[in-house]
């Protein structure tokens, strides 16, 4: 039986391509979440004035990839530890956030953080925050298979490309 992660990690377009290429990922939605308006828009959500981050809402088979595994690709690929920016991209849309569904995905989301700084991989503390999942709203149409569709795009080729690659040389094992 399928399960759903949601996960914030800066601009949408990046989780998307980076959840898409993995064995066990079923769906991938670019969309909304963590905010105070209903239905917002992409021009709004930018606008910093309603509140939600940019997510990706993964359907997954958790026989073929865990919470656990959805949980390492992502702290792999953004920098968990800046609040309210990744890269050039900043306001509290592109905020580092886990949308936990249950408990046991409450649990492994701060296992994991805290594991993550005892290692000490980042020089700064994990920032992420957990919060419970809320209503999704999916993105335009427009937004939805970004990378897929516009590969030459210069922010695909210098900003999600690399992203993408980075996690194929990292977790070759997922790579569906």
């Amino acid at each position: 039986m399928a399960e759903i992660a949601t996960l914030a990690g800066g601009c949408f377009w990046c989780l998307e391509a980076v959840y898409r290429q993995l064995r066990g990922v079923e769906k991938v939605v670019s969309g909304f979440t963590g905010g105070h308006v209903a239905h917002p828009t992409y021009a709004a959500v930018c606008s910093g004035d309603t509140g939600h981050a940019e997510a990706v809402q993964i359907g997954f088979d958790p026989e073929v990839i865990t919470f656990r595994e959805l949980l390492e690709v992502f702290f792999a690929s953004h920098d968990p530890t800046t609040r309210n920016r990744q890269g050039h991209d900043v306001g509290t849309q592109y905020r580092s956030a886990i949308f936990y569904h249950t408990e046991a995905q409450r649990r492994m989301a701060l296992e994991t953080i805290a594991e993550i700084d005892r290692s000490g991989v980042w020089p700064r503390p994990v920032v992420t925050e957990v919060a419970p999942a809320g209503v999704f709203y999916p993105a335009e149409a427009e937004h939805q298979d970004y990378f897929a569709r516009h590969p030459w795009q210069p922010y695909c080729v210098s900003v999600i490309a690399p992203k993408v690659g980075a996690v194929r040389q990292q977790f070759p094992h997922q790579i569906g």
